[in-house]
């Protein structure tokens, strides 16, 4: 990495975590301790500089959905994790959970879809595990990142009828357009 990129990088994180803390001296070293350790923690990412850009990129932005920053990098460590496990971009699960549930672990649709990523209650029957409980995070966004992944490779790659049939609704498109144009508007990040 050239010593250009490198200065423009920590400059964009430096801004980034401005934006994120208070005013307060408080809430800045409380963030900056729950970033510390949620960077230690975080073992979905290839390294440490990985760890740290993506998860104040993404705290910053999500700071209106979970307010408390110890909670909201708790929150990302975890998506980046099981959506890293499963093979599915953590911006898209995000994405889905931001349609899906807004964010609320304890959320359940009119047709009894539970959690954070909207679980069917049947699939815990369906693998032999009735016990386990869907407003869980972990085991929430588990069923979740799995499900959401196999419909992608089934689909070969094609998200609309991925995120469709995750849904429910193959053969339209208004709920992959709602979850795209969330994750084009407020997830996305360029890799490249």
């Amino acid at each position: 990495m050239s010593n250009r990129k490198f200065i423009s990088i920590l400059l964009f994180i430096s801004s980034l975590i401005m934006s994120t803390l208070s005013f307060s001296q408080e809430v800045d070293s409380e963030l900056r301790t729950a970033l510390k350790r949620t960077v230690n923690e975080a073992r979905s990412f290839e390294d440490r500089f990985d760890a740290e850009v993506w998860l104040v990129d993404m705290s910053s932005r999500m700071s209106r959905y979970i307010k408390d920053p110890n909670k909201r990098l708790d929150f990302l460590k975890r998506v980046h994790s099981e959506a890293t496990k499963a093979g599915v971009a953590p911006e898209l699960v995000i994405s889905v959970i931001h349609i899906e549930s807004g964010f609320d672990r304890f959320a359940i649709s009119r047709v009894g879809a539970q959690g954070l990523m909207q679980v069917m209650p049947f699939w815990k029957n369906e693998i032999g595990r009735p016990s386990d409980n869907l407003t869980r995070v972990d085991t929430n966004l588990r069923y979740g990142c799995t499900i959401l992944k196999h419909y992608i490779d089934r689909e070969k790659g094609n998200l609309i009828r991925a995120l469709a049939r995750y849904n429910g609704s193959l053969g339209k498109t208004w709920y992959p357009e709602k979850v795209l144009g969330a994750w084009e508007k407020y997830w996305f990040v360029n890799n490249t």
